[in-house]
């Protein structure tokens, strides 16, 4: 069984993505664990309605939250195979980035290296996009590394937005098609369909 980790800080509408995607065929991938660095987040609900694990992750000393390297041994003892970073707006540490290299994906609201680095999420991404007049935007997974939305691009998609009245509406069109994307991924990767080849990535 491929074992996922799925680390969230919001409304956790692409988890119940990857949890429906699971459902299709629950032999292929299973969620096993919930982390996020928010003990109010919405998705937390979606988790316990799961009955899955979870777990609060902080870089700073609080009641309640574990530190990265705790986590690191949690992971390893559950035999993640992949963790998937859905809405996570905390920089990930570089040494939890060594422990699982190519093991961790994050989804990004836009089509990178467009409109990524450090303070490019949520509606930033959107309202960038939307100042910068472009006429297309989408969603792009890629391997995460040690620097903000700079890893190997996974997958891509892209959507006509040159009829959008504002940044809002962009950003509910690329969430219907993160919701589309990031499962279909997370189920290439639990079929060991993702290859890199020549420093690029290539899905099977």
């Amino acid at each position: 069984m491929f074992k996922i980790s799925v680390f969230v800080s919001g409304r956790g509408s692409n988890l119940n993505a990857i949890l429906n995607e699971e459902k299709k065929d629950p032999n292929l991938f299973k969620v096993v664990s919930i982390i996020t660095d928010k003990s109010d987040c919405k998705a937390i609900e979606i988790a316990e309605e799961n009955n899955l694990k979870i777990y609060f992750v902080s870089s700073k000393q609080k009641e309640k939250f574990i530190t990265y390297y705790e986590l690191s041994e949690i992971l390893i003892n559950q035999k993640i195979d992949l963790i998937v970073l859905a809405g996570f707006l905390k920089k990930i540490p570089d040494e939890f980035v060594d422990i699982f290299d190519k093991k961790i994906i994050n989804i990004h609201p836009a089509l990178l290296p467009l409109f990524g680095g450090q303070g490019m999420y949520g509606m930033n991404v959107h309202s960038a996009v939307y100042n910068s007049g472009m006429k297309i935007s989408g969603a792009t997974i890629h391997f995460v590394d040690k620097i903000y939305d700079d890893g190997k691009i996974i997958a891509q998609k892209a959507i006509d937005i040159s009829t959008v009245r504002n940044p809002e509406e962009i950003a509910e069109a690329v969430l219907k098609v993160e919701h589309e994307l990031l499962p279909f991924v997370v189920r290439k990767f639990a079929e060991q369909k993702i290859k890199i080849i020549d420093n690029r990535v290539y899905i099977q």
